[in-house]
């Protein structure tokens, strides 16, 4: 049995690329649901993670933009640190993970 999911994006978003290929920022991924850190760190597993952001026409992730936003307990020092371990955490610049059909 397949399920179906509504996601809200901006109307300028990119269309979903393939997954495997490279990410444009359309948001998909991320309204859907939230990435294991942001399970963690926001403590919930459905809904769009409150971290997705809007930039410059395209999606990202606000824990790799400004990482200090959403952990405000970050030293001013970790900025750098804590958005590369996000990155590796979110395995970001591998490509397209979501299994939702290309837009």
């Amino acid at each position: 049995m397949s399920r179906t999911r509504v996601v809200f994006l901006r109307a300028g978003a990119p269309p979903k690329p393939p997954a495997g290929e490279a990410c444009n920022g359309c948001g998909v991924c991320c309204a859907a649901e939230p990435c294991p850190a942001g399970i963690i760190l926001f403590r919930r597993r459905r809904g769009a993670c409150p971290a997705l952001t809007w930039q410059d026409g395209r999606y990202a992730c606000g824990l790799l933009l400004a990482p200090e936003h959403h952990l405000r307990w970050l030293p001013r020092g970790g900025r750098h640190v804590a958005a590369r371990l996000f990155a590796r955490w979110i395995a970001a610049g591998r490509g397209c993970d979501s299994d939702a059909p290309p837009g």
